[in-house]
């Protein structure tokens, strides 16, 4: 029984590998179509990529260091997709969780290096939790569509936080929209000379919780639950409406952590580019896509996704690929990644065989 048990995880885990596997070749295979009618070789061009991004010790930490906020915010995506509610605001809480830990990083004086980096943490996992309870709160007791509220809310955080760093909180005296940079006891130093900060190690700490949480405890047995069949689970005396906000404030508690590590780790200051394009909270959602949603593919999908980005500039210095061919190869995992996720919340491909095999069996029969 234990053996058979086993090959089931080990059948589970090779089918879960592989659905993820396949989108990213496919993605590098058309990509390396269009290298190849570039005139480079794409096996040249994809070494250069990964050696330069994954096996120098610099570039290494550079990915490590980008991979931080990613590992996040992936798991602020699949602690809420794992219960099917799907936050599409870790982008918004990212922001707001950023914002307002550099605010917090710039006043603070007098204070040591550990508590002021504390505190700024606390007050970016604070405002993310605050802005995360607005979706949770109107899921949980009005049964209002989170989805819509948490994508609508991400576009009206943005437009709020242009408008303090326009105004409230703009630093005069720089020529371009941006809040004052944070004090040196805010920041996160880098480490041996790398781009790499204590902030990694950090959200290493908060991956290991995470995955304790959803595998271990009884907590993630109640998420899955949720996601499941939230009747069942209201009928066994689950209290659904609390975990939904449950839920939702770890999500938007890592949220804010992420943007404020970005702040204290990477940025020290509020622009309109804070979390680039298209965004960290976006880029979380395909990590966790990426990842099935497991916190340790989430860790792998994240170092990987980061590797792509941090590689992309060697690409543009070494060969005459334009480094904007990681772009396309990123777009071409989430267009995969999205057509998968649709056909496994509908059965799309399973309904369309049945019907294209139903079809040439009537067929024979006829001829028949």
């Amino acid at each position: 029984m234990e053996s058979m048990n086993r090959k089931q995880k080990w059948a589970s885990f090779g089918r879960s590998l592989l659905s993820s596997l396949v989108p990213v070749i496919a993605a590098f295979i058309i990509g390396g179509i269009i290298i190849s009618l570039l005139g480079e070789n794409p096996f040249t061009t994809y070494w250069i990529l990964i050696s330069k991004s994954l096996f120098t010790v610099k570039g290494f930490a550079y990915t490590l260091h980008k991979a931080a906020p990613l590992i996040l915010t992936g798991l602020a995506i699949a602690v809420t997709f794992k219960a099917n509610i799907f936050n599409m605001g870790v982008e918004g809480q990212l922001l707001i969780g950023g914002f307002f830990a550099g605010i917090a990083g710039a006043s603070l004086t007098g204070t040591s290096p550990v508590v002021t980096k504390v505190i700024c943490m606390a007050v970016g996992m604070g405002c993310g939790v605050l802005f995360a309870l607005i979706p949770a709160v109107l899921k949980a007791y009005f049964r209002v569509n989170e989805m819509v509220v948490t994508l609508m809310l991400n576009y009206a955080m943005i437009k709020i936080l242009e408008f303090l760093a326009t105004g409230v909180f703009r630093d005069n005296g720089s020529g371009y929209v941006t809040t004052p940079t944070i004090q040196a006891g805010a920041m996160f130093r880098r480490l041996g000379g790398s781009k790499l900060t204590p902030f990694f190690f950090i959200s290493l700490i908060v991956f290991l919780i995470m995955y304790f949480v959803m595998n271990r405890s009884v907590l993630g047995y109640e998420i899955r639950a949720i996601g499941l069949n939230p009747v069942f689970a209201e009928a066994a005396s689950m209290k659904v409406r609390n975990k939904i906000i449950e839920i939702m404030v770890i999500s938007g508690a890592l949220s804010g952590l992420a943007g404020a590590g970005q702040m204290m780790s990477d940025q020290f200051k509020y622009t309109l580019t804070f979390s680039g394009t298209p965004g960290l909270g976006w880029d979380g959602m395909l990590v966790s896509l990426l990842g099935k949603h497991d916190p340790v593919g989430i860790l792998i999908a994240a170092i990987f996704y980061s590797a792509l980005k941090t590689g992309s500039d060697k690409i543009n210095f070494y060969t005459n690929v334009p480094k904007e061919i990681i772009a396309v190869i990123q777009s071409l995992i989430i267009l995969f990644l999205a057509v998968q996720f649709f056909d496994e919340k509908t059965n799309l491909f399973d309904s369309l065989k049945k019907k294209i095999t139903g079809r040439d069996e009537t067929t024979v029969k006829e001829e028949l």
